[in-house]
């Protein structure tokens, strides 16, 4: 459901800034155009207010025994030909990417953090 202000405009999206709500369940590509799946989340800075990483949600049937992946945000740029993010990727790298299981209590903390970042500096910024 879309907020709106006062003279009836949307409020979820300006020309430079997207609510979160907005942006959870957009589909993510690689870089050979194929799904890899959809951000979940955000994990954002305490102290800065920025997001940090895009948690991207990766196999599973309707959010069960899904993977979830946390991506840099800086890796990823918005396609509008697609319609969602493009991340320089393809299904195997992100297999191979760190992730986590929250279902199993396996959540996301600053060791994870530091494998993510060391992981993607190997993969270009798009």
């Amino acid at each position: 459901m879309s907020h709106h202000d006062e003279a009836g405009l949307e409020t979820e999206e300006t020309s430079n800034t997207i609510s979160s709500r907005k942006v959870e369940g957009t589909t993510v590509y690689g870089h050979d155009a194929d799904k890899l799946g959809t951000i979940e989340s955000f994990m954002v800075n305490k102290m800065s207010g920025q997001v940090e990483y895009a948690v991207l949600e990766f196999g599973g049937l309707l959010g069960m025994g899904s993977d979830h992946y946390p991506i840099p945000w800086h890796q990823l740029r918005y396609s509008p030909e697609h319609g969602g993010y493009v991340v320089d990727l393809d299904k195997d790298a992100l297999k191979a990417a760190p992730k986590y299981d929250s279902a199993n209590g396996d959540g996301f903390d600053n060791a994870r953090g530091r494998e993510v970042d060391s992981y993607y500096s190997t993969f270009q910024t798009i």
